[in-house]
């Protein structure tokens, strides 16, 4: 039984000719393969080098999401506070809860002109920097992992979306 690559070959513009062949028609590591054979099998781009430098730039399309990230955390945030309250009589919840749901909907608002957009990042990050925080104090503290695991891990994602967003908007 012989194998051809021939059907499977789609014709692809001509190669040029590999460096350090001795013929250039042959491969340089496959001496019976000949180039002809090989065309349309590498379809990667050549690599290019630059000697320029480029600036440091964050290209994510996180920052697309700082809004609709803003809504969620302070919706989480004040429904959590509130559930805090009902079930144990947490005023610290409560207020805590509160203060989250504020500041993340003037963020939201911020968020919404372009003049605004940087300090509405820069207030969402300072906000869920801040969560962070406590959560993080929380967990080391009472070393259970409900409910503070949960939050820290949702303030660590805002916080992760609202440096990208800043990033992208400030560079």
């Amino acid at each position: 039984m012989s194998f051809s690559l021939a059907p499977l070959v789609i014709q692809m513009p001509a190669i040029a000719a590999t460096k350090g062949a001795s013929n250039s028609s042959d491969h340089p590591k496959f001496p019976s393969l000949k180039s002809k054979d090989l065309v349309g099998i590498c379809l990667r781009k050549p690599k290019s080098y630059s000697t320029s430098r480029r600036r440091l730039c964050c290209k994510s399309q996180l920052a697309d999401f700082a809004p609709v990230t803003s809504a969620a955390y302070g919706i989480l945030l004040f429904s959590g506070g509130l559930f805090a309250f009902t079930k144990s009589g947490s005023k610290g919840s409560l207020f805590g809860g509160l203060s989250g749901a504020a500041l993340m909907t003037s963020a939201y608002f911020l968020l919404q002109a372009s003049e605004t957009k940087e300090f509405g990042d820069a207030l969402g990050f300072g906000s869920a920097f801040l969560f962070s925080c406590v959560f993080g104090i929380r967990l080391a503290a009472t070393r259970k992992l409900i409910p503070a695991g949960p939050l820290l891990g949702l303030s660590i994602c805002a916080l992760v979306v609202f440096t990208s967003a800043y990033l992208q908007d400030r560079l």
